[in-house]
């Protein structure tokens, strides 16, 4: 027997705008669920990812992420699989995501780098 499989409605890359990755990045529960799917490095069921909330809420979550561009969603059947769309975001807005997750190294404050430069 044979698995269903389509994907759901997902933004073009070209499509991807700033202030709607960080619009929807903003709210702590999709910041979390980003970040989950970014350390398993691999696509998570729904399930996984709903942190005690309840199905309808954490579906909404799910779709303010999809139409931001920032996941995509998989249906094999009656699994939703959720995978994080790094390399479109990185070739679109190259180097937000690695600062969101904490890949990088943050620049000092300004006024850090002029006292290390001997200035007052």
């Amino acid at each position: 027997m044979s698995t269903a499989v389509s994907d759901t409605h997902h933004p073009h890359e070209d499509t991807i705008e700033l202030g709607t990755v960080l619009q929807a990045l903003a709210d702590p529960l999709r910041l979390a669920i980003v970040r989950t799917i970014a350390e398993r490095g691999e696509p998570t069921n729904c399930g996984d990812l709903s942190f005690g909330r309840p199905k309808s809420s954490v579906s909404h979550h799910f779709r303010i992420l999809r139409d931001a561009g920032i996941i995509c969603t998989t249906v094999h059947g009656v699994e939703h699989l959720n995978d994080l769309r790094r390399a479109a975001l990185d070739r679109r807005l190259p180097g937000l995501m690695a600062a969101i997750l904490g890949e990088i190294a943050l620049a000092p404050p300004q006024s850090d780098v002029l006292s290390q430069r001997g200035h007052p």
